[in-house]
C-alpha cells in the first residue's frame, strides 16, 4: 500500500470505530426505529453497511461475494462491522475500495 492508500485506510478505521462507538450501547427498540432515510430499520442500514463492506472484502480478494448473515440479535451488529472491516483491510484493497468503504461508513453514521 502506498502512502495515500494507507491514509484512506485509516479514515475507514476511524470511522468504523465512530460507527460502533454510536450505536454499541443500543438495545433492541432503539435497533428497530427507522433511520432518518429511507424505509429501513437502523439495524437495516447498518446490515446493509455491513454487506456492502463485505462485498468490497470479496472484490479486494479475488474471491466471490457472499451475504453476511442477518443474526437474530441485532446487538451483534457492531461486532459483525468490525469483522468485515478487518477482513477488508486484510485484503490489501484498492485505494478506491477504501474511499468508497469511508464514504459508505460516514453516510451511514450521518443516517443513523
Amino acid at each position: 500500500m502506498d502512502v495515500v492508500t494507507v491514509g484512506v485506510g485509516v479514515g475507514v478505521v476511524r470511522g468504523v470505530e465512530l460507527l460502533v462507538r454510536q450505536v454499541s450501547h443500543w438495545q433492541q427498540p432503539r435497533w428497530s426505529a427507522a433511520a432518518s432515510v429511507g424505509n429501513v430499520s437502523r439495524a437495516d442500514l447498518v446490515h446493509r453497511l455491513v454487506q456492502e463492506i463485505a462485498n468490497l472484502a470479496a472484490d479486494a480478494e479475488g474471491q466471490p461475494r457472499r451475504l453476511v448473515p442477518r443474526l437474530d440479535n441485532d446487538l451483534a451488529l457492531p461486532d459483525q462491522l468490525r469483522v468485515v472491516a478487518a477482513d477488508l483491510l486484510a485484503a490489501n484493497p484498492s485505494e478506491e475500495a477504501l474511499a468508497r468503504a469511508a464514504t459508505e461508513v460516514t453516510a451511514t453514521r450521518t443516517a443513523l
